[in-house]
């Protein structure tokens, strides 16, 4: 089956995000895709926190998602909302990941799990946990893509999420996200490729990419990968909406081939050295 990503350069106005995305709903549609991922944070992209909050909403207020659910019922397509930023009862933020139906309905939502706090070497500072509240556990959901385990950008390096979505039955992972230029060049194919094949399952990770209007530049490189690590699809660095085709019996030939899922068990530590 035919996938398509949305790779952008999210900024601070969530209209003309909103108009992105809805635009890229419609070219995935007319491409022949049956489902649509974009990054994390596809709605807004601001480290102004006071400018950003004015634009942030609870989920059913959410103007870009009520966009996206509606031009995913027009078009007739599964969409793949990477993430938004949402407010939660509790005043703070969810970093949430939706699965939208061609019927416009939400299928699932995922909150990021592992928040992403560090100083960079570059000199910039992320302190996501300020603002953020984190999700409290693994979600997969049936797609006509297989059954698709959700994770967020900085998850990717915590490979017990991904052992539990592919126990769950996971054959393919999404993994959205907004990854800063110098871990990405270190270390974004490498892990990707990695969870791959650790899973035998296809990644699927749309990327910001370029520089953005609050001035923070994202890696790009939106990828599709296959169960056996091969790379189908490398985006570079526009933006833009690209394909790939994804076969599922893949799956089931890789994890034939070796049988790392059956073959997993819980390791006990039996001694520490003093």
């Amino acid at each position: 089956m035919r996938i398509a990503l949305l790779q952008m350069t999210t900024g601070i106005d969530p209209a003309v995000n909103a108009h992105t995305l809805t635009d890229a709903i419609a070219e995935a549609a007319t491409g022949g895709a049956a489902m649509l991922f974009t990054p994390e944070m596809s709605g807004l992209l601001d480290s102004n926190r006071a400018r950003a909050a004015v634009s942030l909403h609870p989920e059913g207020d959410d103007p870009v998602l009520a966009s996206v659910r509606k031009a995913a019922a027009e078009q007739r397509i599964w969409v793949h909302i990477g993430s938004l930023a949402v407010r939660g009862e509790d005043g703070k933020l969810a970093n949430r990941g939706f699965v939208i139906d061609p019927e416009g309905n939400i299928r699932a939502r995922y909150d990021k799990l592992h928040l992403f706090d560090v100083d960079l070497p570059t000199g910039e500072s992320w302190r996501e946990s300020a603002s953020y509240t984190p999700g409290s556990g693994a979600v997969v959901v049936p797609t006509p893509a297989g059954k698709l385990g959700l994770a967020i950008c900085y998850d990717m390096r915590f490979p017990d999420l991904f052992r539990a979505l592919s126990d769950a039955g996971a054959t393919i992972l999404a993994v959205p996200a907004a990854f800063t230029r110098p871990t990405g060049a270190a270390h974004w194919h490498i892990l990707l490729r990695a969870r791959a094949i650790e899973a035998a399952a296809f990644v699927v990770a749309a990327a910001q990419t370029g520089v953005h209007e609050d001035g923070r530049a994202t890696y790009g490189h939106s990828l599709v990968i296959d169960p056996w690590g091969e790379v189908l699809l490398d985006m570079g660095e526009d933006a833009g909406v690209g394909f790939a085709e994804i076969d599922p019996a893949r799956t089931e030939d890789v994890r034939a081939r070796i049988p790392v899922l059956s073959h997993r068990r819980p390791i006990p530590v039996v001694e520490t050295a003093p």
